[in-house]
């Protein structure tokens, strides 16, 4: 999510931060840069240019390139900018019916059906107890599908016999949650490839039915600027309160993310994200902010550990490897913990200073590395697994053969355990270590 962008604006934070002195020359070169940035990441052109604007003229209106840290000072005025722009304020569900609904609209194709269960995922996290209903009466197998979502998550699903009309499915549903105790009620809606007033005049009188709380546009944020489009479009018929921008994972410019709030006035709400029913994210404008500027997003870590580690199990492991008792069978633990979390590439661009990793991380999940240590560990027996250095030569080659990996592998992987153990005895010890023979050689460097 926004590897290029954030590439971009980091390196120009970073020159910028370094310079003690600026001159006026200095802050055109820079914004010239960050305008260029904003436009290939397919942001709006108007939105680029008051953005800009805005920028250059806190800095020099109050006299920041004759101050101290000028540099600093006018990195902060971009973040504050990108802030504003992408909103301000996390724009937070207002739930107040018995039970309250919300309604979620939006093209074909765009991620309703899954962000109908992912949205259910995350107030469940939340304390509600929401239910979904199939209202999409058009597209083949879409109640199927949300059915089969819905038994995934463990979230009932209200359904209709077939011919059932989308307003009677809605009313139904309305009662049957309201009768079930259930405090949410999740409407999916058909959508279509193209915006038309037969499908308008529908949402609207569903919405006439239920009167929902929240009227989420879900989007997808890979058509670029189309997607501000399509919000106008359905904001001028329904009375749309936020969006869902979908298949962020997959939009290397994300445009449509930095300008569809300055555009349409419309709040972002959520933050679609792979296909794992928990790839929905809260959408905050200051945590993004300072994920494009290269800060890293520690809230939202440790709100993804929180949500997907184990606890008791995670200060077993810190203990163990503190204590230098930290086995491969620990090590795999950790791997799937690590797995429940996302994608490895999001967890890293969130640490501070670590964005530029992302991309290497992601790579190298995605190459299959992560999968052939889980499988060398895995051909291991759990004694081989507690005690690594008993693996000689004919072992090494069983665990290469059963793993489906080469011997080579095998020897890399038990090599750069053995440098983790030798440092973490070190530190445990009171040792400073030194870099190059313990961290340098657990990463392969």
């Amino acid at each position: 999510m926004f590897e290029s962008l954030s590439a971009r604006l980091a390196d120009i934070s970073s020159r910028l931060r370094g310079k003690a002195r600026i001159t006026e020359a200095d802050l055109d070169v820079a914004l010239r840069e960050i305008r260029l940035a904003l436009l290939e990441a397919d942001v709006n052109f108007k939105v680029v240019k008051d953005f800009v604007a805005r920028v250059r003229e806190r800095a020099v209106g109050v006299d920041l390139l004759h101050g101290l840290n000028p540099g600093q000072q006018i990195v902060k005025i971009v973040h504050d900018e990108l802030v504003e722009m992408l909103g301000g304020q996390r724009h937070a569900l207002s739930l107040g019916g018995s039970p309250s609904v919300v309604l979620l609209v939006g093209l074909q194709g765009s991620g309703k059906t899954t962000t109908a269960a992912k949205l259910a995922v995350h107030l469940r996290k939340s304390g509600h107890k929401p239910m979904l209903v199939a209202a999409d009466v058009y597209r083949p197998a879409a109640v199927d599908q949300l059915v089969q979502l819905g038994d995934q998550v463990g979230v009932e699903v209200h359904t209709r016999p077939v011919g059932t009309p989308a307003i009677e499915i809605a009313r139904s549903g309305l009662d049957e949650a309201r009768q079930r105790g259930r405090d949410v009620m999740l409407l999916d809606t058909a959508g279509r490839l193209h915006i038309d007033v037969a499908m308008m005049d529908e949402l609207v009188r569903i919405a006439g039915v239920v009167t929902p709380s929240e009227t989420l546009l879900v989007v997808d944020a890979m058509t670029g600027q189309e997607a501000v489009s399509v919000a106008q479009a359905f904001a001028a018929k329904l009375p749309v309160t936020g969006l869902v921008l979908t298949k962020m994972d997959g939009d290397a410019r994300g445009g449509a993310a930095l300008s569809i709030r300055a555009t349409t006035g419309l709040p972002v709400a959520f933050l679609g994200t792979g296909e794992r029913v928990d790839g929905l994210e809260a959408f905050h404008p200051d945590r993004l902010a300072q994920r494009i500027l290269g800060m890293g997003d520690i809230l939202s870590f440790v709100e993804r550990v929180q949500d997907n580690v184990d606890r008791a199990e995670a200060e077993r492991a810190a203990e163990r490897l503190m204590q230098n008792r930290f086995t491969l069978e620990d090590f795999r633990s950790q791997l799937n913990q690590i797995k429940k979390m996302g994608p490895i590439g999001q967890l890293v661009g969130m640490i501070p200073g670590a964005g530029d990793m992302a991309g290497a991380a992601q790579q190298a999940v995605d190459s299959g590395q992560m999968a052939k240590i889980e499988a060398i560990i895995d051909s291991m027996t759990p004694d081989e697994r507690r005690r690594p250095e008993i693996i000689k030569a004919s072992r090494r080659r069983r665990i290469a053969l059963g793993s489906g990996t080469s011997t080579a592998e095998v020897n890399r992987l038990l090599k750069q355990f053995g440098e983790m153990q030798r440092l973490m005895k070190m530190v445990s010890g009171g040792k400073m270590p030194r870099l190059g023979g313990g961290i340098g050689a657990l990463f392969g460097r």
